[in-house]
This record gives C-alpha cells, structure tokens and sequence, in this order.
C-alpha cells in the first residue's frame, strides 16, 4: 500500500513516510493509492474478534511496511485493557429499536480521540526508526477541545518527541481547558490562542510548509509531524471502530452478515466521518452516511449545494470541538470525489485559501451526496435531545452526541430510513457538565463550580463519573502561556526552548 497526496499525485510514500510527515510538502494530504476490499465472509470472521483482532485485521491492509511484530506492538499497546474503561474498548449499546450507540470515549481522556491518539504515538515511533532514525519530531497540534489532551496523553514522555499543543483560549469547555493546562510530562507545552479554532489551524499549516521555519527546524535535528487528523496516522485507527460496530451489531444479533446500517457522525473537521467513508469503501455495508454539525453548519450546507463558503457567523455552542468552519479532511473527500484529479483539489484549496469558499462541479456533488446526506442541529435542540434521551430511555449523551441524535431523528423523520443505525457518541457527558446538567434540569443552570457540576450531575443521573476526570480536582496548572495567531510560530521555538 502506497499514498501519494491530494495535491501532487505524482508522490508515492509509504504508510511510514506519510504518518512521520504528518502532511505532504506541498501542503496536501496524504490518501490510499486504493482502498483494501474486505469480503462479508472476512467482515463476518471479525465477529467473533477481540477490538485489538478487529484493528489488526483492518489495519494490516494499510500498514504494509509494518511487519506483523511491529503492527502487534502498536496496537496491543494502544488498546491494553488497563488504559480503557470498557472491556470492548468501543462498546456498541442499543438505546432504542434501531438507535445504537457507538460510545468511543472509554479511554484517559474520555473523548472519542483516544481511538486515534493511543495508537498514533506507538505508530510515530516505529515510522520515525523507519524513516527519521535520529531526529527528534515535533508534534504539532491545533485542538477544539479533545484532540489536544488526547494526545498530550498519547505522547507524554514519547522517547524523541516533543508535544506542542495549541487551543482557542475561549474555545473549549472548563474541563477540556483544566485537562490541558494539567498536563504532566517532559516533553509537552500548551499555549492558548486568541481567536477560535480555524484560526489555530491555519497558523498551524502556514508553520508546517514554512521552508524557513523547517530549515531552522533540521538544523536542530528536529522534524514536525502533526496528531492532527490531517495525519493518516490519525484517521487510520478510526476505520477500525465502524467495522467493529458493525461486528457488535452481528454479535447482538440486531443485523444479519449482509445487512445495511446507516451512520451518522457529530463532526466538524470531518475526520471522523470521512473514516466511515473509508470503511464503505472497503466493503462495510453502510447505506448512508449522516454528518450532522451544531449551528456551525457549513458542512451541512456544502453536502446538500455543492458550495463551501467560511464566510459566515462563527458561533461559540456548548458542542465546541465541532466549533470549525475549515474542515480539513474534507480535502480527501473531494480528491476521491473527483477521480484522483490533483490539479482540481488545487484550485479549491486556492479558492479557499483566497475567498474563502469554492463550488464544486455537479459531478463532483453527486459523486458526495450517493454516500453521504447531513443536517444540522442548534443550541436549543441540543438540550432538547440531551434531556428527551435521558427521561425516555436512562441514557445520558455529551453534548456533540446530542447533535448526532437529533439530525438522527431528524433524518428519520424526512426519510422513513429507519434500518438498524450506529450514532458516533465522541464524549463522556462529563467533560461537558454544565452544558449536560443544565439539559436535564429542564434548562436551569445551579451556581457550582467544576467539579461541583459534575457532583450534581451524578446526583441527578447515577450515571458513573470516569475516574480520569475525577482526580483533576486538585491537579496544578502548569500551562499557562497566550498568544496572538500572529505569533505563534514565534512560540513554537519558544516552547522548544530554541
């Protein structure tokens, strides 16, 4: 298995290459020269799997350079029970007729980038004797919430790394912010930005293809690579959790080997779909993919017309790691869309990059729109859902859950499309407690601190409070560094201590 880039398909690496790299030179993304095909009786033999088999048997078709030695030392050590609160790791949990969940937040950070972020570090180690024997690799981050703390988690004391994580200072929620600015370890900084996500991520590409910056970089013996999920490495692990979803819908019985599911997917920067759109590729029967965004909703948009346009309110919700207006991996969708035609992701990422929004070719929408549809959700709705989950069936959902669920319903409501159904929930409900206590009040927020919301959401709903949030009570804060967009390449060396 080769990649090459979305914006040169002349380049051709290896999966190594392209998860040491983290980005392409030239700014692409790194994507499959194909897609692996997995027949139903393979997709079938997968049932009767452990989650660590399940990521094995997908991943190995990705991996090619990895030898079966080093694949079982990466994921083994990504996914040992000790670091998950669920023996499934990714436990599938039935809430109502066809309504599944897919709860992917049982790891120590609690969000669903952890399935991702356990297993880029092992995965970064192994490409970098690969590839990089030597260098020190800088991993670069912008976050909108949980990618940041996953993987300050994932490479804390990482031999030959550095962590540097960047977060919009108002852009994420207090327990999101506290397990940050916490975090322990050698080799990791975080700094807050003034501005919002986009803002961070952008800054965050412009330092990657700085040719100066690199230079001063290679000169120290140092290279970047990014835990972002403009990294293959990144979005790799995450096809895995929809054939195992699927396979625990086999083991329950609520689907037969052969069976269509729908999907649908709270996201914002699109990686977490555009893996479901992986998994269709390869042969996992999903009829259709629902992305379902918070009152950010361009993606809605563009998935339904065909234009892309940031330039419109940008709104602070209570769901803000999907507080995005550039969805980067949007990029590999187009590519695929548009039959691997380099020149044409160009232009829309020039047109982007300079207006602000693109059309794409009727073609190129239809292609889209045969494997996905989307609707969107606002502040209201979402604590509608949140409180209607919990009084109807005992369930209690994150805030970004609840959007998925209600443009579920709401996708249902349009369409009679009720077959058997996986909903992406990416956060415990309790890095979101005054979002989530305030829904099941009925709209009334108390005047507690933190952790006293996380108490009265206990007391309210019984549901167990995860022990990685729990003992930040009385952590230090040892990140306390801000800085403009404008200088944040400046603080990179800073925090490198260059």
């Amino acid at each position: 298995m080769l990649y090459t880039s979305t914006r040169d398909n002349s380049i051709r690496v290896t999966a190594a290459q392209a998860i040491a790299k983290g980005i392409s030179d030239e700014g692409g993304l790194f994507v499959p020269c194909e897609f692996p095909a997995f027949s139903l009786e393979k997709i079938g033999d997968m049932a009767a799997m452990s989650y660590i088999d399940r990521a094995k048997t997908v991943l190995k078709e990705y991996l090619t350079d990895f030898t079966e030695e080093e694949l079982d030392y990466c994921v083994t050590g990504a996914y040992e029970a000790s670091k998950f609160s669920s023996a499934k790791i990714a436990p599938t949990v039935n809430i109502n007729a066809n309504e599944n969940v897919l709860e992917l937040w049982h790891g120590p950070t609690c969000a669903f980038k952890d399935m991702a972020l356990q297993l880029l570090p092992y995965l970064m180690t192994v490409s970098a004797k690969k590839t990089a024997e030597g260098k020190t690799i800088v991993i670069l981050v912008a976050t909108s919430g949980d990618t940041g703390k996953a993987a300050l988690e994932g490479f804390k004391d990482v031999e030959n790394t550095k962590i540097l994580v960047f977060y919009p200072v108002d852009g994420v929620s207090p327990m999101q912010k506290l397990q940050m600015t916490t975090q322990e370890g050698s080799n990791v900084a975080v700094c807050a930005i003034k501005g919002n996500f986009d803002d961070a991520q952008s800054a965050v590409k412009a330092i990657f293809t700085n040719d100066e910056i690199k230079r001063e970089l290679a000169a120290k013996n140092m290279m970047f690579s990014s835990a972002n999920s403009i990294n293959w490495g990144r979005l790799v692990p995450q096809i895995v959790y929809y054939f195992s979803a699927y396979c625990d819908l086999l083991e329950q019985g609520r689907i037969a080997l052969g069976d269509e599911i729908n999907v649908v997917v709270p996201t914002g920067n699109f990686g977490n779909i555009l893996a479901g759109y992986y998994a269709k590729r390869m042969g996992l029967p999903i009829k259709k993919l629902v992305c379902a965004s918070n009152s950010n909703n361009v993606l809605t948009d563009f998935l339904t017309s065909g234009e892309y346009n940031k330039n419109r309110q940008f709104y602070t919700t209570s769901s803000p790691s999907m507080d995005i207006l550039i969805s980067s991996n949007l990029e590999r969708l187009l590519y695929h869309a548009a039959g691997d035609d380099d020149a044409y992701v160009r232009e829309l990422m020039a047109s982007l990059s300079d207006s602000g929004k693109y059309i794409v070719t009727e073609a190129v929408i239809d292609t889209i729109q045969a494997y996905f549809t989307a609707g969107c959700c606002d502040e209201n709705a979402v604590y509608d859902t949140i409180k209607q989950h919990f009084d109807s069936f005992g369930y209690l959902s994150d805030t970004h859950t609840a959007v998925a669920l209600k443009v579920y319903a709401d996708y249902v409501n349009a369409t009679g499309d009720d077959i058997p159904t996986v909903i992406d929930s990416t956060a415990s409900p309790y890095k979101f407690s005054k979002s989530v206590l305030t829904a099941v009040n009925g709209g009334t927020t108390p005047l507690l601190d933190e952790f006293e919301m996380v108490d009265a959401l206990f007391e309210k709903t019984g549901t167990a409070v995860p022990a990685p949030l729990q003992s930040l009570k009385n952590k230090a804060v040892l990140h306390s560094s801000v800085c403009d967009r404008e200088h944040m390449s400046e603080m990179v060396f800073k925090l490198l201590n260059l």
